[in-house]
């Protein structure tokens, strides 16, 4: 059973990485939501069977997106890990059983983690700009005097 719970995690993983386009930060939020997510989800369904599975997808994907988000993407990769890895096991469970939850966790995750990291951050540099943290405008000319 072990062997079939890591060929799963491993495609699971793989698929996630594979369906999104995404920058190197996004792609380490995508990762690790789409890793929480399975591990969350499988453990989750061993204890308490397709609820548990779904709570457990929830729990990882968002566990994964807060260990590989940076600072201004932290919220954002949490919410979106948990959101995504709940919806994505709860609907791979509807449609494939326990390793279509495993996949739909994974997948769920890993967008949700790098998506939400991407609002986030995104949010988080548009802050700094309304704060005024933004660069001059101006060009600043050199005026040699003698």
């Amino acid at each position: 059973m072990s062997k079939k719970i890591i060929q799963f995690v491993a495609i699971a993983a793989l698929t996630a990485v594979a369906s999104l386009p995404a920058v190197a930060s996004d792609m380490n939020n995508a990762v690790g939501g789409a890793l929480g997510g399975v591990a969350g989800a499988a453990v989750g369904g061993a204890l308490g069977g397709s609820t548990g599975s779904v709570i457990g997808g929830a729990v990882g994907g968002g566990a994964g997106g807060a260990i590989t988000s940076n600072r201004r993407e932290r919220t954002g990769a949490i919410v979106g890990g948990a959101l995504g890895g709940g919806a994505g096991t709860a609907a791979g469970n509807a449609m494939g059983g326990r390793a279509g939850g495993l996949v739909g966790a994974a997948v769920g995750g890993g967008a949700g983690a790098a998506l939400g990291g991407n609002v986030s951050r995104s949010n988080s540099y548009a802050d700094d700009y309304d704060r005024g943290y933004h660069k001059s405008r101006h060009h600043h000319k050199h005026h040699h005097r003698d």
